[in-house]
């Protein structure tokens, strides 16, 4: 059943830094749009946040700034598309911290062309960063970390096209039933793509630093829309003749 962004989960006189302090949180995507905002997030409430993503020098850049803001960031690279390299990543990880509390996963690539314009290599793509890493992701926590919850952000439910459809019915499925592996998962739909600024996209950070928060460990299987501020019309500014 999809529900609305919880607006009570953490108690008004609690900070966040309370809640997750000494949490150990993996972002993917950490290093362009939401995950960036959302390790950001994770880092000033006090977790020690993981950077994950396929490009170095933007992952070092995401991990120095937080870094630099006084929090507590690793950055590593690794294609979670690919099992092994996200095993890899989990290892690592473990072998830093020693644990790993939860994984904050991007599932959220957008297509760039029609659904009848789709070719296969572009939905092959978009299945293997919507799909194929969630069940991936899913699978190996359940056989190594089966403690570690999962929070996915999938598909924005403004995006069209009917392509989106069996991606965002796929990861909804893995949520709604994942409790039967007794897996803490659940999925959070943005009503838009990033804006690339942390105020408009606020209510998505707070709904996951909410269901990051160990109060709510008995929360799992929620498809949950998060509807955000549109974003600002830009000026088209006119040409006038001197």
């Amino acid at each position: 059943m999809t529900q609305q962004t919880p607006t009570a989960a953490v108690p008004a006189h609690t900070t966040f830094g309370e809640v997750l302090a000494g949490q150990v949180i993996a972002v993917t995507g950490a290093d362009q749009g939401y995950g960036r905002t959302v390790s950001a997030a994770l880092a000033r409430a006090g977790a020690s946040v993981v950077l994950i993503g396929n490009n170095s020098e933007t992952l070092a850049a995401a991990a120095s700034q937080l870094e630099h803001a006084g929090g507590t960031a690793v950055p590593i690279k690794a294609d979670v598309g690919v099992p092994l390299d996200w095993l890899s990543a989990q290892t690592r990880i473990l072998d830093i911290y020693g644990s790993l509390h939860g994984i904050v996963h991007l599932a959220d690539k957008r297509a760039h062309a029609e659904f009848t314009m789709l070719s296969e290599n572009e939905w092959m793509d978009l299945f293997n960063c919507n799909v194929k890493s969630s069940v991936a992701i899913a699978q190996i926590i359940r056989r190594r970390l089966p403690g570690t919850w999962l929070t996915i952000i999938g598909p924005h439910t403004d995006e069209r096209g009917l392509h989106v459809h069996p991606q965002r019915g796929a990861v909804q499925g893995l949520v709604e039933h994942a409790h039967r592996e007794n897996l803490r998962l659940n999925l959070l739909l943005p009503s838009r793509a990033s804006s690339s600024d942390d105020t408009l996209d606020r209510p998505l950070s707070t709904a996951v630093m909410a269901l990051a928060a160990p109060g709510m460990a008995s929360l799992r299987g929620n498809v949950i829309e998060v509807p955000l501020p549109p974003l600002p019309k830009l000026r088209v500014q006119e040409d006038y003749p001197l």
